[in-house]
């Protein structure tokens, strides 16, 4: 699991019109090859009347698929350059589909590159873009008499507390970036002389929006 990856928030959609086009960027994401191909194909059912529904999609953990399909425009004028937007943004399990109807005017190689460039930039800041940290769980036992401390220490730290047990002692469930175990361990038991019971619980990703 990576540490931290950059992708979608979710599914969006944008629209933007160039020479008379219509350029529809639809967004999502896609944690398998199989989920992209079916939201490309629930769009191409959607827009069946379109001139043409180009799409490109990047997933894995190391961007091993990677994908492309102009749909019948001239050859790397439409899925490249919406690939190309995704490595850019250095983008993780993310399709993007942009849907054309033709106005008319033709807008030649290069213009059709930049203008399914802008359309998936422009989808894709419309959607947003989340940084997804790999967290774990940590979980520190301590009597009463350092909740106070514990709790306005953490509060103004670098770590989030998830949650606060109430039982015969207290439990404090922190999320912990998956490399800062071990100095958030070593803190605590400074914090408490010792006096803590610090285990590690499951892994998870935090999610946090980009630009926000």
């Amino acid at each position: 699991m990576l540490p931290r990856y950059y992708t979608v928030k979710g599914y969006g959609e944008n629209e933007i019109v160039i020479q008379k086009s219509r350029f529809i960027a639809y967004v999502t994401r896609a944690e398998s090859e199989a989920d992209a191909q079916e939201f490309i194909q629930e769009i191409k059912k959607k827009h069946w009347d379109a001139t043409h529904n180009c799409s490109a999609y990047m997933i894995g953990e190391h961007d091993q698929i990677q994908k492309a399909n102009d749909d019948g425009e001239p050859s790397g004028t439409a899925g490249v350059p919406i690939l190309e937007v995704l490595k850019k943004k250095h983008l993780k399990d993310t399709v993007v589909v942009i849907t054309r109807y033709f106005g008319g005017i033709k807008l030649g190689a290069g213009g059709l590159i930049r203008a399914y460039g802008k359309a998936t930039s422009e989808g894709i800041d419309f959607t947003g873009i989340v940084e997804r940290k790999l967290m774990r769980i940590m979980h520190t036992k301590i009597d009463y008499t350092w909740l106070g401390k514990l709790e306005n220490e953490l509060r103004s730290s670098v770590y989030s507390i998830k949650d606060i047990h109430y039982l015969d002692n207290v439990e404090i469930e922190t999320f912990v970036e998956e490399d800062q175990t071990e100095s958030f361990t070593n803190w605590m038991v400074e914090l408490t002389n010792g006096q803590s019971v610090i285990t590690e619980g499951d892994r998870l990703y935090l999610e946090e929006e980009v630009g926000k």
